[in-house]
């Protein structure tokens, strides 16, 4: 009976639990909480477990599924390249503001790791994103290697056709299951976030917590230039369209990814959204299924970044030009491979956090908060898809430019995941 009750629970309910019961239970018990860490530490070694398979099978697919045929190579990889160019522009974005803004404050944590200061110059970079042996890859976990040499087997696998196909299945059937490894291990969330935040405030006392509102208050203002100056710019200079129009048909899913926070839930609003303003049916059908699995500017883009940034400052690690360099470039290609995965976003800023050196440990802050910060992100992706199907449309002539500035809308119903 307990058992059934704990599992009707939203997964964000359990995991916001196991945040205040760990930091009244690092209230109580005080240094001697450090006992608890342990359950912090299997969580963590669980999602490390999973990043080289997941990324390596994921980028693979991805990649994979663009098929051969000539015009729908052509649209995808348009699609595509604007998927990459406003990820690209929202890690920028994240950058920006989270620099802008001191979320550390006066907190300083020590990292149970310390790392180390080895700054390669920028040929080096390139080198080292090649790798020597991709088995020594995976199983050091170096991840823009991983991501280097998943694409190029992708790409290998496209053009040797028909031969590669049980190659092609067996990838696929792996990222099947690591998708259900994912969601097992993310099962662990409330428990590891208790045990972590149990230590933490056991041992740094409850000044641990205030930072919290300006992280989230970075996200949300990274979120909003990004939708309004980027998406919007993306309409009027791109597509010649009007951006005002644009969000007055895009308003209603909007909301219902908003209150959601979920891509897939939001996308037979999202798909109505876009027919509104006069994207046809077979490319509405094709870009939005591709766009809520691949394209996250919210949870790729921004969230990485100004996560990596809030939890360098909270453990007093100085980040340089390169590491700014290396968050954008893994948020970017590494968001687009592993949209589709369930708890993208914790599996995003734990491949971002280890390609820079961060403690893992950082995530245990953020984790809690996640469904506030999730409900922006989601409203960003969604809108995101609705901009390119707009955007790329108009380019490949699928978009009927008097029903996009007619009056019609239609009502939406949320849907929920």
């Amino acid at each position: 009976m307990i058992f059934q009750t704990i599992s009707r629970i939203p997964f964000w309910q359990k995991v916001l639990a196991g945040f205040i019961l760990g930091a009244l239970v690092g209230i109580i018990l005080g240094e001697t909480a450090i006992v608890l860490k342990p359950l912090g530490d299997l969580f963590i070694g669980a999602i490390k477990m999973l990043v080289a398979p997941l990324v390596f099978c994921a980028i693979v697919v991805s990649i994979t599924s663009l098929g051969s045929q000539t015009s729908l190579k052509r649209l995808s990889l348009k699609t595509l390249g604007m998927f990459m160019l406003t990820g690209t522009i929202a890690s920028l974005i994240g950058l920006a503001v989270g620099s802008m803004i001191d979320m550390g404050g006066t907190m300083q944590l020590t990292a149970t790791e310390v790392r180390e200061r080895n700054i390669p110059g920028f040929a080096q970079v390139l080198l080292d994103m090649i790798p020597v042996n991709p088995f020594a890859s995976l199983a050091e976990g170096k991840v823009l290697q991983i991501i280097v040499f998943a694409a190029l087997v992708g790409i290998a696998i496209n053009k040797v056709g028909e031969k590669a196909e049980p190659l092609k299945r067996t990838i696929e059937a792996g990222a099947e299951v690591m998708f259900q490894l994912t969601r097992m291990v993310l099962k662990l969330t409330p428990i590891g976030v208790f045990g972590l935040m149990a230590w933490v405030v056991g041992e740094y006392g409850l000044s641990t917590l205030l930072p919290l509102g300006k992280f989230i208050g970075a996200i949300y203002i990274a979120a909003f230039i990004h939708i309004i100056f980027v998406y919007g710019g993306m309409v009027k200079f791109v597509g010649g369209l009007s951006p005002i129009q644009f969000f007055r048909k895009a308003m209603p899913a909007q909301l219902v990814a908003f209150s959601t926070s979920s891509s897939f839930g939001t996308l037979p609003a999202s798909t109505r959204a876009v027919e509104t303003m006069g994207v046809s049916k077979r490319y509405s059908a094709f870009v939005m299924p591709l766009g809520a699995t691949m394209n996250m500017d919210g949870c790729g883009g921004i969230y990485p970044a100004i996560a990596a940034i809030f939890i360098a400052q909270i453990y007093n690690i100085p980040l340089d030009t390169l590491d700014y360099v290396m968050i954008a470039v893994t948020a970017t290609v590494a968001s687009v491979g592993t949209a589709g995965v369930p708890g993208s976003a914790m599996v995003m800023l734990t491949v971002t956090l280890g390609v820079i050196g961060l403690p893992l440990e950082g995530i245990a802050f953020i984790a809690a908060i996640d469904r506030i910060i999730d409900m922006i992100r989601t409203a960003t992706n969604v809108t995101g898809d609705m901009m390119t199907a707009v955007v790329i449309g108009k380019s490949e002539n699928e978009l009927d430019e008097a029903q996009f500035y007619s009056n019609d809308t239609q009502d939406v119903t949320p849907v929920n995941s």
